[in-house]
Order: C-alpha cells, then structure tokens, then sequence
C-alpha cells in the first residue's frame, strides 16, 4: 500500500489529544508526528479540526446470518458499522441457524460471511447444556470468547444453561483461558405494578376482572408492566451466581449489557478484590430512560430492559470511574412483524435494539453531556475493547498498530433519518433522534472503507483468535 499522510489539529492518541501527522503504509502506522507535517513525496491531506480517533470496536453485535439473514446479514451489517465509525465488531453465536455452538456451525458462518464483511469481523462461539464437550474445538477455532444465557435466549436452539452446567464448562474455558460472556438475568417470581385501565385500578392479580381484550392490550402494551416484568434482582441475583462462579474457578466473566444500578456495587467490589470480572453497558440504556417510552412503542424493547433516568444515571457514573469496562451496541435486530409494531404489545415482540450503526454518535450524544473528554470516548469505544479481546494492533493510534480509524466532528448534530440507515430494517429508536457526532470517514488498514456517504467495496476477512 502506498504511504500517505494524514493531518489534523485534534488526533486522539494514547498520549493524549494533540495536532499531529500519521504516516500510513503496509496496512499501519508508520509514524505519528507532532504538529503539521508534509513529508517530501508523500500524498498528504488534512482534515483541519476534525477528530481523529482510533476507529471504534464493537465487542456485541447479532447479525442473524446464515439462517435468519432476514433478520440482518453480514453485508448490511457491516455497511452500518463502516457508516458510523466501527472498524471492528465481534459477533454473537444467535441469532443465527445453526447457532454457533460447534465448530462445524462455525465453519458454516464464516463461508456465510465471505466477500460480505465491509469491516473487521471476529465471532463468539456458544454453551448450552448440551455442547459441553464441544468447547475445546470451538475455542480451538478461534472464537473470541464463549457466550451463556441464564435465562430464555429467545431461540429454542440456544438454551439457558444452568449452575451446573456452567460448572461443567468452566474448567475447560479455564483450560483455554477464555472468556465467558453472560446475558445475567435469572428469573423470580414479579409484582406488577398497579396500572390504570378506564379509570379503574388493574394489576396483574386483578387482570381477571376485565374483558379479555382490555386487558390485553393495557397489560401487554404498557412499558411500565413490561419493565416491571424484568426487575433489578433477576440481574443482580445472576451476577451475585457469576462473581461467585469466576472465584471459584478463576475464569474471566464478562457481563453483557448491563442495565440495573443495583449490580453496580456487585461489579465494583468484585472488582475491588481482583477478581477477573469485566462489565459493559450499551448506549441505550444511557441515551433513552423509562418515563420517556410511550406505550406499545416496542422499537425499545430489549432485554434486559432499559430503566429509569435516576438508575441510568449512575450506569454513567460506573464507565466514569471504571466499574463498566466499555460499552458495545448489543445489536439485535428484526424484522417489523417481529417486534410487533401492529399491535404494539411488548410481551410478544423481539427483545432487542438495532443501534450498530449509531455507536459513536449516541454515546457522544450523552457523554459530552456529562463532561466526557473525546479521549475518554476513545477509551470506552477503541482501546478498552481492544484490550478486552486481545487486539494488540487495534483500539490506538500509535506507530506498529493497524491502520484503522474514524474521522469526525464532534460538533456537528443530525437527526437520524431512513435514508441514511444502513441497517436492513429502519425499526430503531434512534429514528428521529438528535445524535451529535457526524462520521466522514473511516479507513481500515489505511484504506477508507467509508467517505462522505459512500462505500468502498473492499471487502475483508473474518478475524481469528
């Protein structure tokens, strides 16, 4: 690859903000210069203010294909990743079919995803209770990591797995030294919250009383019953099992899309005696609040829920002060019909948001809000994933690692239209939001694979542990 040169007054590296000049070839940077600099014989171009930042890592994103390419697929996907910044997204083991929990499912998702990837693509393998003894040759494949439900995935093939099969599994993830990623929700009994149908009181106890059809559609349309339904315990009772379970056996537990405040002090003080837990939350959780979804809007529906503004508020405080590692999108998408839009009932619809392509412009949306720093915002979206995952050439702007960046204006506001999503399905709450942060380009080993709302048509292949 030629060399070039790239300049801006506001480039974030580990050091800190500063002017510089990145030097670019093979795939890297070669050099980065303090100031504005144009080496002789160079093609040089400057991008004046305009941020420059190390291109944005995705660590949990659903893209659905083989099987249910409906849903998603690797080419809209990545499309929508390349759009909003993200040069590196690592993949979950559902909503696929097969889900992959085997390495013969593996292979299958990697052929699926051939000549389609418009961005770095790494994949997480599965556990359920019946592929135990498939996780070595998983692992062995390269997977990134094992992912666990302990409750209802959502699809039948990828069940919950229980205490005692997680016990059977960890001395192999120990083995291997990898990570176990858990959706932390365990179910209880739930008091639902008093609710107001034609002016009289309804809870779920009292639901009997009212036709069927009322009844319906005022439990199974309102968020506060769906929210109700997904309390704060089933995440900390199950974080409580998984700190318990990585001391026990010394393996790394991350926790996926933490919503309750409440597990804050579990994560923190497990933190506190060195054990090996890591935490993420998403932008949802921090951008939208509870009091503000309307009834049967069920484009906000996921799970676990998005809660209340005073809990979010603390969700900041935590990626503040390190309790929350990073954050990541869980983009889960699917089709309108899926998530109800007719009937608006959230009982029914599929839990998830679709939010990849929006990673960098809605966390900016409310971190600048609360005094986060752009370097901040590198750390949380580039380098920290990066670390998580062992990406040692990625997540930083320093000479010897790749080449992979975003550049943007952290000034710019645009509110997100459906012309501009590239996501298959336009069904998002962050359709008619004000997000703050434009994206120009992003290059990925020194070549733009997205400029001024075009695509390149390099494509990539997937990234191996």
């Amino acid at each position: 690859m030629p060399t070039h040169a790239l300049h801006s007054t506001r480039v974030i590296t580990p050091e800190g903000m500063m002017e510089a000049t990145l030097v670019l070839s093979d795939g890297k940077f070669q050099e980065v210069l303090p100031g504005r600099v144009e080496p002789d014989g160079v093609p040089f171009e400057s991008f004046g203010s305009k941020v420059i930042m190390p291109g944005v890592i995705d660590a949990h994103v659903h893209i659905n294909e083989p099987g249910r390419t409906e849903w998603e697929g690797f080419e809209t996907a990545t499309r929508a990743a390349a759009a909003g910044g993200t040069t590196t997204l690592i993949e979950m083991p559902l909503n696929a079919s097969p889900v992959t929990t085997t390495a013969e499912a593996f292979k299958l998702k990697l052929k699926a995803a051939e000549g389609k990837l418009h961005v770095n693509c790494g994949f997480y393998g599965g556990v359920i209770p019946s592929n135990i003894n498939h996780l070595d040759e998983l692992l062995n494949a390269g997977v990134f990591g094992i992912k666990a439900f302990l409750t209802h995935s959502g699809i039948d093939e990828f069940p919950n797995v229980t205490e005692a099969d997680l016990r059977k599994a960890m001395p192999i993830l120990k083995k291997h030294d990898a990570i176990l990623l858990v959706h932390c929700e365990l179910e209880s009994p739930v008091v639902f919250p008093q609710l107001s149908v034609v002016g009289s009181p309804l809870s779920g106890r009292h639901a009997t009383a009212l036709p069927p059809d009322n009844r319906q559609r005022t439990t199974d349309n309102s968020y506060k019953h769906y929210l109700a339904s997904r309390p704060p315990k089933w995440e900390t009772d199950a974080i409580a099992l998984m700190i318990r379970l990585s001391a026990e056996f010394d393996v790394h537990v991350h926790i996926v899309h933490v919503s309750a405040a409440e597990a804050l002090p579990l994560i923190r003080e497990a933190k506190r005696k060195g054990l090996r837990i890591t935490a993420e939350t998403c932008p949802h959780y921090l951008l939208f609040c509870a009091e503000e979804i309307p009834d049967g809007a069920t484009e906000f529906k996921c799970a676990p829920p998005i809660r209340s503004r005073a809990n979010n508020e603390l969700l900041w405080e935590a990626l503040k002060d390190g309790t929350l590692d990073f954050v990541a999108t869980d983009h889960s998408p699917a089709p309108p019909e899926m998530k109800e839009t007719a009937s608006g009932n959230f009982m029914k619809a599929w839990g998830g948001i679709a939010g990849l392509q929006f990673l960098l412009p809605a966390f900016w949306a409310g971190a600048k809000e609360r005094g986060f720093s752009l370097e901040e915002v590198a750390r949380l979206l580039c380098a920290a994933p990066a670390d998580f995952h062992g990406l040692k050439r990625k997540g930083r702007i320093e000479a010897g690692c790749d080449a992979d960046l975003v550049i943007w204006d952290p000034e710019a506001k645009f509110v997100v239209g459906e012309a501009e999503i590239q996501h298959r399905h336009k069904l998002t709450p962050y359709l008619g939001k004000l997000l703050h942060g434009k994206i120009d380009h992003t290059m990925i080993g020194g070549t733009r694979t997205f400029a001024d709302g075009k695509f390149a048509s390099r494509t990539f292949e997937a990234l191996r542990k």
